[in-house]
């Protein structure tokens, strides 16, 4: 996923590449619901379209923040995991966490049955 800089800037640099209204909620749901395959990402209530969703996974891929490994004999069955880039972002998904709960009101962190899963 080779894009090129609007600047140097490291917080400009990284909305590039995961800055997207998906791209953090695909990676919420590896991190803290420990969804793997392809359908756990569409039961999210979010309600990610699974063109969008294939393409952010091969963005994450492409990046090195996920790996895939084939779970059945089947070649198109996914298991998706963080690697270690991608566990990196905990701090930052914490953080966000953080804020909303403290700045925007009535938002909540999900139960997993809450979160499809």
């Amino acid at each position: 996923m080779t894009q090129s800089r609007r600047s140097p800037c490291p917080i400009a640099c990284s909305l590039d590449l995961i800055g997207d209204r998906w791209t953090l909620l695909v990676i919420r749901d590896m991190m803290f619901f420990g969804k793997q395959r392809f359908e756990e990402f569409l039961e999210s209530p979010e309600g990610i379209s699974t063109n969008i969703l294939s393409t952010r996974l091969k963005g994450l891929e492409e990046m090195g923040l996920v790996e895939k490994q084939p779970y059945s004999n089947h070649p198109r069955r996914m298991n998706y995991s963080l690697t270690e880039r991608g566990k990196s972002l905990r701090p930052v998904l914490r953080t966000m966490i953080a804020w909303g709960l403290k700045y925007i009101p009535d938002t909540t962190i999900p139960d997993r049955e809450q979160s499809g899963h």
